[in-house]
């Protein structure tokens, strides 16, 4: 399972066990362990189960590998029985989620092959903060890449000039302006919103069908947009 917090939180998962037996038993580690992710060590973890109980264990997941498919996967379980034996298990996973983050994240890094994408220069402007995106030619692939959207959430509005915008074969770099202003400020908003930096960013090369990506902002600039609550909400 993936829940809006794992994804507000990234890299996570939640691995759901149910006790189909009639013994007790306590659930000490857990980990996913998948071909098309770099192993992670364990999660400490402290479950009691009871028969029929159902609880959902957080689970870290590594870079995706994306030469190797994501299935078949298992989990990792250290459990602890009622007389104190410890058992390390390995059970299988049903791992559709994990399938459709490694098809996610493996189209992204494709895209970002051809041409890397940043987030420079943001800033403070009234009401808004103001910066620019950047694509750049990352190697011999000169296919044209495009950025076919760029779309907010709850709480911002992004505004990217002229889309779509396509870096040309032949081309180096494009710059985009970016513009971004509050969408909504009432409390409800501010305090529930789990993703408040989460841009989806359309990128295709190509004719290929287009990858969705998050739009990429390091820690400074989520605190530029922060700030902008700050201004425009006060």
């Amino acid at each position: 399972m993936q829940l809006r917090t794992d994804e507000a939180i990234g890299g996570q998962v939640q691995v759901r066990v149910t006790a189909t037996g009639t013994e007790p038993f306590t659930v000490t580690s857990v980990a996913v362990d998948s071909p098309g992710f770099a192993p992670l060590p364990d999660r400490a973890v402290t479950a009691a189960f009871a028969s029929g109980r159902t609880i959902d264990l957080p689970a870290p997941y590594g870079d995706a590998v994306c030469d190797r498919a994501a299935e078949p996967a298992t989990a990792r379980l250290t459990v602890v029985r009622p007389d104190g034996r410890t058992e390390a298990l390995r059970v299988p996973l049903a791992a559709e989620v994990l399938g459709r983050i490694h098809e996610e994240r493996c189209a992204v890094r494709a895209v970002l092959a051809v041409a890397d994408v940043t987030v420079g220069d943001l800033s403070a402007d009234g009401d808004a903060v103001t910066g620019t995106l950047t694509l750049t030619r990352a190697g011999d692939d000169d296919r044209p890449v495009t950025v076919t959207r760029l779309q907010g959430n709850v709480l911002y509005d992004v505004v990217a000039d002229g889309l779509p915008r396509t870096l040309e074969a032949g081309e180096s770099t494009l710059e985009v302006g970016l513009e971004f202003t509050m969408t909504r400020c009432d409390p409800h908003a501010l305090a529930e919103t789990k993703q408040p930096h989460l841009f989806l960013l359309g990128l295709q090369v190509a004719a290929d069908d287009e990858v969705p990506a998050d739009l990429p902002l390091d820690q400074a600039q989520r605190d530029e947009l922060a700030a902008l609550v700050d201004r425009a909400c006060a």
